[in-house]
């Protein structure tokens, strides 16, 4: 099936969201055990971490690592949000600046200014939505981010979502009071990720049985799979570890003096698909095929551009004395094994 489509529907009766482009799964959203990204607690301080900066937090659903914890003492009540899922026997990794993010709006309670998405640049449009931002928030000294998806949206629309995520964070910063944990906002659910991200013009199937109609099953029975495969250009194995995400790649049956590159350059290509529908994250090493070091730039730029358009937060490191080329990718979300165990 060509085009987008966005199926709503359940894998082992967890609620799920799967994103269809071109026949192909392209992004999965899984419902987890643990604390959801954007989860706001009313949390109180433990211990300081000597050495790192960051605090210790203890929240109804465990233990919570604030990074920046200059200034706390134990004992304070603070808010804090998640910002993503922790590994096996480590706390939930949270930030005390909470936001309010919605389709088309984010508000930002601690950081006050009005700003709309660089990617719009139409002055017309721009004029219009800055318009909109200050009828609907009001005198209100909180912050707001206007979205990308704001481009093609009706002015109502986009109004409603503004108001909406105001009304909540004067709810939720209303009960910011009190000395015991508390959770004050729960984090989106898979669907509700799904309406809020993925903003593009999509078919959208809600019916149960929708995964197993378009495919979505079968492509999930393929990622619990370490080889993937790259069509001519050879294959390569995703495997993640306690330490890293090993990736190897082979050139296949081409020995060609061209196989090296050919092969890293379908990597680079193929890469942000396979660790985002995989949900990994954390540091990854790529054992690339063999090729000539003037040809390290060309992979470089490849991969720099086939992530530019991924929502993860990925961080090119560089080459190592091995040389193999290694990331650094933000962990926001549960590695897809863990989830489907």
């Amino acid at each position: 099936m060509k085009g987008r489509l966005i199926a709503l529907d359940h894998v082992q009766g967890r609620e799920a969201a799967a994103l269809m482009v071109d026949g192909r799964l392209d992004d999965i959203l899984i419902e987890t055990d643990k604390p959801r990204p954007g989860t706001i607690y009313r949390a109180t301080a433990d211990r300081p971490l000597k050495g790192q900066g960051g605090m210790i937090l203890n929240t109804p659903d465990g233990t919570a690592f604030l990074r920046h914890g200059k200034g706390i003492a134990p004992g304070d009540a603070l808010l804090v949000q998640v910002t993503g899922y922790a590994e096996d026997g480590k706390a939930v990794p949270v930030t005390s600046k909470v936001l309010f993010k919605s389709r088309y709006a984010i508000v930002t309670p601690n950081a006050p200014g009005r700003n709309i998405s660089r990617s719009i640049r139409d002055d017309g449009i721009r004029d219009q939505l800055a318009e909109i931002a200050h009828e609907s928030i009001g005198d209100r000294t909180y912050g707001l981010i206007l979205r990308s998806s704001c481009a093609n949206a009706d002015a109502e629309d986009i109004a409603e979502d503004i108001t909406a995520m105001v009304d909540l964070a004067d709810q939720v910063m209303g009960s910011a009071a009190g000395a015991e944990p508390e959770v004050l906002l729960e984090g989106d659910g898979p669907h509700v990720v799904a309406w809020r991200e993925w903003t593009a013009k999509a078919t959208v199937e809600t019916a149960q049985g929708s995964f197993e109609d378009h495919g979505v099953l079968d492509a999930l029975e393929e990622l619990t799979q370490p080889k993937v495969s790259l069509g001519p250009s050879g294959s390569m194995y995703v495997e993640p570890t306690r330490a890293m995400v090993a990736v190897d790649v082979n050139t296949g049956n081409d020995t060609s003096m061209a196989a090296g590159l050919k092969t890293n350059l379908a990597v680079a290509k193929e890469l942000p698909r396979q660790l985002r529908t995989r949900g990994l994250g954390g540091q990854i090493v790529l054992d690339l095929a063999p090729m000539q070091k003037k040809e390290r730039r060309t992979f470089e730029s490849a991969l720099r551009g086939a992530l530019r358009n991924d929502p993860m937060e990925t961080a090119l490191v560089g080459w190592t004395l091995l040389g193999h080329f290694e990331l650094q990718r933000k962990r926001e979300r549960v590695a897809l094994s863990e989830v489907l165990k």
